[in-house]
C-alpha cells in the first residue's frame, strides 16, 4: 500500500488525561514522535483535546505489521517516550480500527487552549 492509498489502513486511537500545565510539552513530544514514525512507514497522525478534557491521538499505518515492525525496531528514542509519558496523568487502552476511512482528515487542534 502506498501513501496515496492512505484512505484505508490501520488507525490506532489513543486517549489521555494530561497533567495540568503539561499540554505544550506533550504536544511537542507528540510532534517529534510523529516525525520519527513517518520515516518508519506511518501515514501520520492527528492530536486534539476533546470537549471532555481528554486528549485524543489518531495514528494511521498501512497495516498492523508495519506498525509492529516500527515498534520492534525501536524507531523512537526511549527518552522521547519518557518526555511524553511524564505529561500524562491517566492513559486509556488504545483502540485499533481496520479498515477505516482516513481519520487524518479530521480537524485537529494540537495547541492547548
Amino acid at each position: 500500500m502506498s501513501a496515496g492509498d492512505a484512505g484505508i489502513g490501520l488507525v490506532v486511537l489513543y486517549r489521555w488525561r494530561l497533567r495540568p500545565g503539561a499540554e505544550d510539552a506533550f504536544v511537542q513530544a507528540w510532534r517529534e514522535i510523529t516525525e520519527t514514525l513517518l520515516r518508519h512507514g506511518s501515514f501520520g497522525s492527528r492530536l486534539h483535546r476533546g470537549d471532555d478534557g481528554l486528549w485524543y491521538g489518531y495514528a494511521q499505518w498501512p497495516d498492523a505489521a508495519t506498525r509492529a515492525a516500527a515498534t520492534a525496531a525501536g524507531a523512537v528514542d526511549p527518552a522521547l517516550f519518557a518526555r511524553m509519558s511524564a505529561c500524562i496523568e491517566a492513559s486509556f487502552p488504545e483502540i485499533a480500527l481496520a479498515p477505516v476511512a482516513d481519520l487524518l482528515r479530521l480537524p485537529h487542534n494540537p495547541t492547548p487552549g
